[in-house]
């Protein structure tokens, strides 16, 4: 029987797949959008509160 791989972790030798930051704040103004309840006409908003809120987790890591 073959094993599945976790799905949870992955292993110290598999490279860290990392998200262009682009890719995160156009995620993340997404949310925004739908937390609004999909009301148009804010997207210039959900852009810049998710490339504050991504940008500003970034630099809070880099300082750690």
């Amino acid at each position: 029987m073959k094993r599945k791989p976790s799905t949870l972790a992955p292993k110290s030798d598999e490279p860290t797949v990392l998200i262009p930051i682009e890719q995160q704040i156009q995620q993340r103004a997404y949310e925004l959008y739908e937390q609004r309840g999909r009301i148009e006409g804010h997207d210039l908003d959900d852009w810049l509160q998710a490339e504050y809120e991504i940008r500003g987790t970034q630099a809070n890591a880099a300082r750690a």
